[in-house]
């Protein structure tokens, strides 16, 4: 409680008066973890009731008393979304109307447009406009779609909830493609699937994932939790497959995977992080930076020096040719293998951790583009309009998507006699298959910078361990004051020292939240928004750690210190030293200098040769992975612990 308590103070004083909508996404009864205090419904309901009335004491408007709609008792719209552990028993929730959509509907009056309050009463989803005429947040109801809810069977038959949920989905957003308006997804379990573990039945991930396709001109972003480590997932459109949806064998919905639960150990979950990087590993290669010419030093005495000149730029000039040419093969064919330009192959959700934590308590603090909304917002500072300059300039017409279904799919953009002259044709899915985006229409707000798109976030953080201060040095002589910050903090580490006495006089620090990272600042994820190809670049560099022993006397954390990588020139002209997988040995790769085309030194072979055993060396440390590593465990693994559980394969 004086965590809740604190953190909402903090809310309060920081952040209330610079943001526009709150999303809440779920699990704020006690977890159902101590068979000795078990849980009860009385108890689930007062502490749901509980965070409702901080939210509406934070947020609330002063001079309301008289007014009998309660969804206009706040100053900004709060979007709340069931957890696996607001229910009991925990995880099983069955299909609406039932006990819990009927306490919510009553606890979450404030948040419930009331011409939906029916609807929520059935399943337990809305939506509602954050932004009027522009913007609308769907809260999803994920105990539908999650693994280990046994009281439900996933999304593939019309009586299951799964199922009307996804078809009131599909609806809205169909809705909001007419009206002109955008899409924020929000849930409490996110889609987790990878070769070992998944949290969504088969059939709920395929029409999502689906879903996502089809209307990717209308989602900005979709917002998850309840695996408590910071990180997001890739969800691939090739792995679409019809029989998965309406043709399911039940028996085989899980293909072999366990269900991820919302508490998983941290070994669990190092797994899963691990299982994560080897997905992204296989991801579409770029083609390889731009590389500077080394024509080294004509050692023939007898060639003068016009002669010698120019003889290296007509060779310059034609060996700069056949790399220009080359590259831009390759860039149009790793274009055409990530869905085009903007990556509209793939889709990407954000998972947050928790504030009641399993680690350290997080917060955090997402900006969009709000260009046009100025007037609607009331806001025009600096910071809020960081970024918006250039985004009507990247709002043009879209080439058509290049992507493709495997054998076992329907290609949703082909004819339907081409495919029946191809293969038998299979049978009819159970629903509707919703319109993909005219061809001829942008890009949307997730894949190229425009209104509403995400530009970053900003992570908080309270160290519980440095504002507790309950530590002494070990050393210390009895009676001895010394503030426990004496010696240098490390995070997750307490060498050196002990729990004071229990009768010692607590001496806490001021609580507060403090910058983890910022997407945008960041020195290691680098950032410049939260589009698609800026997630595919980061997980291509996450992916292409390369395991083996850590360099000595280099930190993991020092994440803002030079990757020591090659500089790696975007498509957009920007640059960012980051390190990339050695592309030396890609099939195809001619961009390689050209040796032969050269006389050189000995000299300057052994220098280069050192070059490239420097950075070879360079390689074993991939500061993407380490930093994705402690930021998912919120800064409570040291680097020796990191190394050890994450820096071989």
């Amino acid at each position: 409680m004086a965590l809740i308590n604190q953190t909402f103070a903090w809310i309060e004083k920081e952040l209330k008066d610079s943001i526009d909508f709150v999303i809440w996404t779920g699990d704020s009864a006690r977890h159902d973890n101590d068979e000795a205090i078990p849980r009860s419904t009385e108890q689930v309901t007062r502490l749901n009731q509980l965070l409702v009335d901080k939210i509406v004491e934070v947020f609330g408007k002063p001079d309301n008393t008289n007014d009998t709609d309660p969804t206009n008792d706040l100053i900004i719209p709060v979007v709340p979304t069931f957890g696996n552990n607001d229910i009991l028993p925990h995880n099983i929730f069955s299909a609406g109307p039932n006990v819990w959509t009927r306490r919510y509907a009553s606890i979450w009056k404030q948040f419930i447009p009331e011409e939906q309050r029916h609807q929520f009463e059935q399943g337990g989803w809305f939506s509602v406009e954050v932004i009027p005429k522009k913007l609308a947040v769907f809260s999803l109801n994920t105990l539908y779609f999650f693994d280990s809810n046994s009281a439900v069977d996933g999304c593939s038959r019309k009586s299951e909830p799964g199922y009307r949920q996804m078809e009131w989905l599909r609806i809205q957003l169909q809705f909001l493609r007419e009206r002109r308006m955008k899409a924020l997804l929000i849930g409490h379990v996110p889609p987790a699937r990878t070769e070992s573990k998944q949290a969504w039945d088969e059939s709920c991930w395929q029409k999502y994932t689906l879903w996502m396709r089809q209307y990717r001109d209308v989602v900005v972003g979709t917002m998850y939790g309840h695996m408590n480590i910071d990180h997001f997932i890739i969800q691939d459109f090739e792995d679409i497959k019809m029989r998965k949806m309406g043709l399911r064998d039940v028996a085989d919905s899980n293909d072999g995977r366990t269900s991820v639960d919302g508490n998983i150990s941290a070994r669990v979950a190092g797994s899963y992080l691990v299982d994560l990087r080897d997905e992204w590993a296989k991801l579409p290669k770029p083609p390889p930076s731009k590389r500077s010419t080394l024509t080294g030093a004509i050692v023939e005495d007898s060639v003068s020096k016009s002669e010698r000149a120019t003889r290296n730029d007509r060779q310059s000039t034609t060996a700069s040719k056949g790399r220009q040419k080359n590259r831009e093969k390759q860039r149009r064919k790793f274009l055409e293998k990530i869905g085009g330009e903007w990556g509209e192959r793939f889709s990407v959700s954000h998972v947050s951790p928790s504030v009641v934590p399993n680690y350290f308590p997080t917060l955090r603090v997402y900006e969009y583009n709000i260009t046009g909304l100025e007037d609607i917002l009331g806001d025009t500072s600096e910071d809020r309009q960081y970024g918006l300059s250039n985004a009507e300039n990247d709002m043009s017409v879209r080439p058509p998507m290049q992507t493709s279904l495997d054998e076992d799919s329907v290609d949703l953009e082909t004819d339907a006699n081409t495919q029946a002259r191809r293969r038998p044709k299979p049978k009819k899915p159970r629903f509707v298959v919703p319109d993909a985006p005219s061809k001829s229409s942008p890009p949307g707000p997730a894949y190229s910078p425009q209104t509403l798109s995400l530009l970053g976030f900003t992570q908080y953080y309270a160290n519980l361990t440095h504002i507790n201060n309950d530590f002494a040095l070990s050393q210390a002589e009895p009676g001895d004051e010394r503030d426990a910050d004496a010696e240098k903090w490390k995070e997750g580490k307490h060498r050196g020292r002990h729990p004071k006495d229990k009768d010692h006089k607590p001496r806490p620090k001021v609580f507060e939240y403090e910058v983890e990272y910022h997407t945008r600042n960041d020195g290691v994820y680098c950032l410049k928004d939260l589009t698609m190809r800026s997630y595919i670049d980061l997980a291509q560099r996450i992916g292409s750690f390369k395991g083996g022993k850590a360099v000595r006397g280099q930190d993991a954390d020092e994440e803002t210190e030079s990757a020591g990588g090659d500089e790696v020139e975007s498509d957009s002209g920007d640059k960012a030293a980051t390190l990339r997988p050695d592309n030396d040995d890609d099939e195809g790769n001619d961009d390689d200098d050209d040796d032969s085309s050269y006389l050189v030194t000995h000299k300057e072979s052994d220098r280069r040769k050192k070059e490239k055993k420097h950075k070879s060396k360079q390689r074993e440390i991939n500061k993407a992975w380490y930093a994705f590593v402690k930021r998912a465990f919120v800064g409570t693994l040291g680097p020796d612990e990191i190394r050890e559980q994450f820096g071989r394969e």
